[in-house]
């Protein structure tokens, strides 16, 4: 597996449809049926149908948030999801009990919605720029629907009812998308056709679906467009989308709401995948990349502190506040680790990358934490944290960073090994 995934959807994010979809996070909405929900109401809440339990409900968006915010694939939310289902013991949800229903359903809640945030992001990016022309164009599926073909290369002006009801998705799995241009001739380049016009009857209703004919059933709307001002506010405080935009977003919700998400984003063995393969690399010396892998990020996140963990390194010292602040290893500080405490070094107990999977573990649920002493460098604060796994005693030594707003992994290792 590549150690810097792409999305198999639709790519990396971009910042408004990040944006749009972390919005809804603080809204998170227990259903019974898929059109408990319908239409606008997806622009303001996240569910998944059939997940009636905050707790499941929370872990799902966390699944869901990672793949879209980090550009992850389809085989990853999958054994996420898996293990979601397994810890809540979660029954009877539509595409159980075969190997090809439960992988429909595990691809239908990620694409339905990466498409549905990108599509909400383009709506506020094709706003802001007041384009002349927005252009239908078809997505090139291999079975298209012969109305959503039709629409290919149609150009029509951004107010036009057209695109209340029919911007794309319009449909389970609905490929197609929408681009912008300013003249005829731009609008050509892009696939646009001058000449196309919507013929007599284009909004007749299908009385089977309830919406216009060859738009699916709730989805008679456009991704977005009820919250477009407020994505474009928001993406219009940042130029580019990265962790601490990322960490802004997720601290900005309700604490509790925050704190929940953060807990079930180091729950992911996703999560604990990347932080082993990330250590992986360090120790092989490969962090740079080659020929054939990228370099590794500078840093990677363990989800943010939270509040009651925040508030109990505030009692243990005036001034000292890391709220909003989130958990991360890094290259540079990795190596250090490696180089006192891996297995070229001389400790009885040495640290791998294996152990690296488990400071998801130790950072949500420690068993002691508590300060250290602060750096010689830098006179930064230092925070410990402990934890027995599996009759063995890890130590994580944080370092807190307040221009980064985050607490950085200095010092990781085995206090020691319990005997029987």
């Amino acid at each position: 597996m590549s150690d810097d995934p792409v999305s198999g959807v639709f790519g990396r994010p971009f910042t408004e449809q990040v944006a749009f979809f972390r919005r809804k996070l603080g809204n998170l909405v227990p259903t019974e049926f898929w059109d408990d929900m319908l239409r606008e109401e997806h622009d303001r809440g996240f569910m998944v149908a059939g997940a009636a339990k905050a707790d499941l409900l929370t872990d799902l968006a966390a699944a869901v948030d990672k793949a879209i915010a980090e550009g992850r694939g389809i085989e990853e939310f999958r054994r996420d999801f898996d293990a979601i289902v397994r810890r809540h013991g979660w029954t009877g949800w539509t595409g159980q009990g075969t190997i090809q229903g439960e992988a429909w359903r595990v691809k239908t809640i990620l694409s339905t919605n990466a498409s549905t945030s990108y599509a909400a992001g383009r709506f506020a990016q094709l706003r802001a720029s007041n384009f002349k022309w927005w252009i239908y164009r078809h997505g090139g599926s291999q079975e298209p629907r012969p109305q959503h073909l039709s629409w290919d290369g149609l150009m029509l002006p951004p107010d036009h009812p057209f695109w209340d009801k029919f911007y794309p998705p319009s449909d389970w799995g609905c490929s197609c998308y929408v681009v912008g241009a300013n003249s005829n001739a731009a609008a050509r380049r892009m696939g646009g056709k001058p000449d196309k016009k919507l013929p007599d009857g284009w909004d007749r209703i299908d009385p089977k679906t309830g919406a216009p004919e060859g738009i699916g059933r709730g989805w008679d709307y456009a991704p977005g467009a009820s919250v477009s001002g407020e994505v474009s506010a928001i993406a219009g405080k940042f130029r580019l989308w990265d962790q601490q935009v990322s960490k802004a977003f997720m601290a900005a919700l309700p604490p509790d709401r925050a704190d929940a998400l953060a807990d079930a984003y180091r729950r992911l063995p996703s999560t604990a995948d990347d932080l082993r393969r990330y250590a992986q690399r360090v120790e092989e010396g490969s962090a740079a990349g080659d020929e054939n892998r990228r370099p590794l990020p500078p840093v990677r996140t363990l989800g943010l502190v939270r509040t009651d963990q925040a508030a109990r390194l505030a009692s243990l010292k005036d001034g000292l506040d890391v709220s909003g602040f989130d958990y991360v290893i890094d290259t540079q500080l990795s190596t250090h680790i490696f180089n006192r405490h891996g297995k070229r070094s001389k400790d009885p107990f040495p640290i791998e990358p294996s152990d690296f999977a488990l400071l998801p573990a130790i950072a949500s649920n420690p068993d002691v934490i508590e300060l250290g002493k602060d750096s010689k460098l830098g006179n930064l604060q230092r925070v410990i944290m402990r934890k027995a796994i599996g009759g063995v005693v890890y130590e994580a030594i944080w370092e807190v960073r307040s221009g980064r707003r985050s607490l950085y992994l200095k010092s990781f290792f085995v206090r020691r090994r319990n005997k029987g």
